[in-house]
């Protein structure tokens, strides 16, 4: 098989061929802008009409256990296609992914040279963004997150597979930059001293949430665990969000993590591995509307969980700046970086983040309570 990103128009058509796809294979071609998996999108001609496929190699390097991920895809989409059902909703193929199974009624295929494929229905008349455009649409992509939790909140057993153990517990991620500070095996701990200080002078705040879930007061959920705005598509006609996507990550977790990130990367007002720190701040604006659009779908929410929902934008964006720094001390080795240095400039950033979350924690909290008061 062809390197990552450079299979040919005959390799795509034997893979294809794989799945339940019929007419003429038309061709195929490099989709989209994710580094994680190899995407295409593939053409067939049906009685002359031309339909559209994802077709996707899975980084089995990132994602171990290819099978587990696509029994949780598939669970969650079929879950969700059949409360659309249920509801009339007539669009169905674009509000929901939709997977081909292979020919053996499988979610993945297992090819010859030990790659994993799945493919999708092209969800057509939308797009994804990477830079949030207006309030506007940070309003209605924190309503689709909302949605799709909504959707999925009573998908409870058997439980889904944890596909990564641990991704967003603050606890473990400190844990183990500790770990990596002791060692110190590439010498650069001496290079971040203030960003660990800004770290452990915060770490009594980091298992709040685990521990008001293992009171039973926050509960697990089904959560997107990657939710930031490209993995929403917004209607080109209306700009509503209509299907989340990249479900790579979804897995048991907390409510409040999906929110979190959805903050920590929709409310940034410079790049995430902004240089020069003075741009580097938390909007308000952008909170607001993705509050107000996330509680106004949030049916599920508990008052455990509402209570916690500006805290949670701090603490996942706190998780993220010690996993970079983390990496950086470990020699780089989860995180491509360009430069050197390049995961200190990622965790300064988010870190930055935090400081600037705390300094408007009070307006956080009001435009909760107001965003709730209105559901």
């Amino acid at each position: 098989m062809a390197e990552l990103g450079k299979a040919t128009p005959e390799e795509l058509k034997g893979i294809a061929s794989a799945f339940q796809v019929y007419g003429d294979f038309v061709g195929g071609c490099p989709y989209g802008s994710g580094h994680i998996n190899d995407t295409y999108q593939i053409t067939y001609s049906v009685g002359g009409a031309k339909m559209h496929y994802l077709l996707q190699r899975i980084n089995h390097h990132v994602f171990t256990q290819p099978q587990n991920v696509q029994q949780n895809i598939l669970r969650v989409t079929r879950h969700i296609a059949a409360k659309l059902r249920a509801q009339g909703v007539e669009d169905i193929s674009r509000r929901t992914l939709t997977l081909i199974l292979t020919r053996e009624g499988e979610p993945v295929h297992h090819d010859d040279a030990g790659n994993w494929w799945r493919m999708y229905v092209f969800v057509e008349g939308a797009k994804t963004y990477d830079q949030i455009q207006s309030a506007h649409q940070a309003e209605l992509v924190g309503e689709a997150f909302a949605d799709f939790q909504n959707m999925v909140s009573d998908l409870t057993d058997p439980r889904l597979h944890e596909t990564i153990p641990h991704f967003h517990d603050t606890v473990r991620r400190f844990e183990t930059l500790q770990q990596a500070i002791q060692k110190d095996a590439f010498n650069r701990a001496k290079d971040v001293r203030e960003e660990i200080a800004f770290v452990e002078a915060r770490s009594d705040t980091f298992g709040r949430l685990l521990e008001r879930c293992a009171k039973g007061e926050i509960p697990e959920r089904v959560t997107h665990n990657d939710t930031k705005l490209n993995n929403v598509m917004l209607d080109d006609a209306t700009g509503r969000g209509i299907c989340v996507i990249d479900l790579d990550t979804v897995m048991p977790g907390l409510a409040l993590y999906d929110f979190g990130d959805m903050c920590r990367t929709s409310t940034a007002n410079a790049a995430e591995d902004e240089r020069d720190l003075s741009k580097v701040y938390s909007r308000m604006d952008m909170f607001e509307a993705l509050a107000k659009g996330y509680c106004r779908g949030a049916k599920f929410l508990t008052a455990g969980e509402k209570e916690e929902l500006a805290f949670s934008a701090r603490l996942i964006t706190m998780t993220i700046g010690i996993r970079f720094l983390t990496d950086y001390l470990q020699g780089d080795v989860y995180f491509n970086v360009k430069r050197p240095g390049h995961n200190v400039d990622r965790c300064r950033t988010q870190l930055k983040m935090v400081r600037s979350m705390e300094e408007q924690a009070e307006q956080m909290e009001a435009i909760v309570k107001a965003a709730l008061a209105t559901v």
